[in-house]
């Protein structure tokens, strides 16, 4: 079965990484969370992507704060696409660990998304954008996100709007 692997630096960083999670869960696209840490388990992170990949792993989403080098561990390990999701864990506010994420070297590619919740919801999209290549159903379900979120801003208009003040 495919479905998408969500790896954590730390605990602390899964507040804001269930919000992948639900996401996934809205579309129906099967996922996993995990803890793993690039420099404190780099074993562990290793044998989980290979072994999450021989299960069908298909995109690998990772979050991490400060130095942040998990995405880039995962991409040393995998060819599958790995996304980076910068968390704001230091008094740098996240910029650390985006700089960290997106200056990936040539080869190695990380696809870097915005610090914190954003990111880590965009994560999910991404990812799902990823899996819909080949999967219609998906393809579907996305494109009406899309247009129920443009629906949403022309009625949220709508109630607020003012086209000419004074007449």
């Amino acid at each position: 079965m495919k479905f998408v692997s969500i790896i954590i630096g730390s605990k602390s960083d899964y507040e804001v990484m269930k919000e992948c999670g639900k996401t996934l869960e809205k579309f129906g696209v099967p996922y996993e969370l995990i803890v793993s840490s690039a420099h404190r388990s780099p074993e562990r992170t290793k044998n989980y992507i290979k072994e999450a990949e021989e299960r069908g792993a298909v995109v690998f989403i990772a979050a991490a704060g400060m130095a942040a080098h998990l995405a880039g561990a995962v991409a040393a390990t995998t060819i599958k696409p790995v996304i980076g999701v910068p968390m704001s864990s230091s008094d740098l506010r996240g910029e650390d660990a985006l700089l960290s994420t997106v200056m990936m070297p040539a080869g190695m590619p990380v696809a870097t998304l915005a610090i914190g919740k954003a990111g880590a919801i965009n994560s999910a999209y991404l990812a799902m954008q990823i899996l819909a290549i080949d999967d219609d159903e998906l393809k579907v379900k996305l494109t009406e996100d899309r247009l129920a979120k443009a629906k949403k801003v022309e009625t949220d208009s709508a109630e607020i709007e003012v086209l000419i003040s004074g007449r």
